[in-house]
């Protein structure tokens, strides 16, 4: 017998009945909100249409989208596939191959908005740069594809953030419904169940680089020592790092997205505090599922000397962090050097599409897609590991 599915958007949320379970109170916690308001006053560069659906106890969000060609990432696979992917041409440091590899995407890209590759539904989508995974049977994924792609004919369906480490049978199962897989990013995961598994030298530079938080005093404050009047400057800095140095096609995090993560705790929020000053130069987010660990909120103040070591005292912390609780700690992308040295291991993060229900014209798009990414983005990823 097929489970049943039910899905609510903001009009009709109030008839759910939450699960009463861990993961039904943190969606109601975290997704309530934001059906209420909308998800723009909370991540103010996603414009979505947020959802809910419920299959066999388990909350699952979704978003809805058409064209929005502007929007953040996590809602938009052209300003993922496209945008934000011509300004990490720059990391490449090859001018010439920057130059062609630009010509290309733009060339796709062309292709891709023919193909309104935008109108998807992304489930499981948290609207953070990684979603973490409930683990769904078979049967379960099996039935939401079929009442997905029944009840939003004219989208394509995408299940974002997949990779063979963590999320191995739901990319087994999805590609048996005939999903494609659309690399999207190198990522690094470090297994952090014991310290001693880890490399000498790893555990040498996470000591290192803790104890810099006592040599240049700086104190560690836990989420409960955080504030309201806080959040300002934890999304400063955020600010810094994710949009000012990165890219703005990150998401935007609002100081009341902050303070409902602070209060709601949705995140476990950390911030180390310049003793002398009192003022907060770092902050990192954090939250886990499944035995795994995330962390959507970094950042640091960008304009004190490097030589400070900001980055890596809150890298340290989060390590300690996933120690403690004996989580696989999920790195992103970026940095890779860096997280190498300590222990983490490189993986291929895809996008599940499924887009079997569509014609021949919409299906070319993610078609050709896959085959570049497939072709020419995983070599070149792995060559200069980002």
């Amino acid at each position: 017998m097929k489970p049943a599915i039910q899905i609510y958007n903001h009009e009709t949320i109030h008839q759910l009945q939450w699960p009463d379970t861990e993961q039904g109170g943190y969606a109601k916690r975290y997704l309530l909100p934001l059906l209420n308001h909308s998800p723009t006053a909370f991540i103010e560069n996603v414009t979505t249409k947020l959802w809910v659906l419920l299959i066999d106890n388990i909350v699952i969000p979704f978003t809805v989208n058409d064209q929005e060609y502007d929007n953040c990432y996590v809602c938009s696979p052209y300003t993922h596939y496209v945008t934000y992917a011509k300004q990490e041409l720059a990391l490449l440091q090859q001018p010439v191959i920057e130059t062609i590899l630009a010509a290309l995407l733009n060339t796709v890209g062309f292709g891709l908005r023919l193909g309104r590759i935008n109108q998807t539904v992304h489930m499981n989508n948290w609207l953070l740069s990684t979603n973490l995974y409930v683990n769904l049977t078979s049967l379960q994924l099996t039935t939401i594809v079929d009442y997905m792609s029944k009840r939003f004919p004219t989208h394509s369906l995408a299940w974002r953030s997949l990779n063979p480490t963590t999320t191995s049978a739901q990319l087994e199962s999805l590609a048996k419904q005939g999903c494609r897989m659309i690399p999207s990013r190198q990522i690094y995961l470090l297994p952090t169940d014991q310290m001693g598994g880890l490399p000498s030298k790893a555990r040498w530079l996470i000591k290192r680089d803790y104890s810099l938080i006592e040599k240049n005093g700086y104190e560690l404050i836990s989420p409960d020592e955080l504030k309201k009047a806080d959040m300002s400057r934890l999304r400063d800095l955020y600010n810094a790092l994710y949009l000012d140095k990165y890219s703005r096609c990150n998401p935007w995090f609002s100081e009341r997205f902050l303070d409902l993560a602070r209060q709601e705790q949705l995140l476990n929020l950390y911030a180390l505090r310049h003793i002398e000053s009192g003022r907060i130069d770092a902050v990192l987010g954090y939250f886990n599922r499944e035995g795994i660990m995330t962390t959507p909120v970094f950042g640091y103040d960008t304009q004190l000397p490097q030589a400070t070591g900001l980055y890596r005292m809150l890298s340290a912390v989060l390590i300690r962090l996933a120690l403690e609780h004996g989580y696989l700690l999920h790195e992103s992308s970026g940095a890779a050097q860096f997280k190498r040295n300590r222990g983490a291991a490189a993986d291929i993060e895809y996008t599940a599409i499924y887009d079997q229900h569509l014609p021949g014209y919409r299906r070319w798009g993610w078609s050709l897609l896959g085959s570049v990414l497939n072709r020419i983005g995983v070599p070149i990823m792995k060559k200069y590991k980002f």
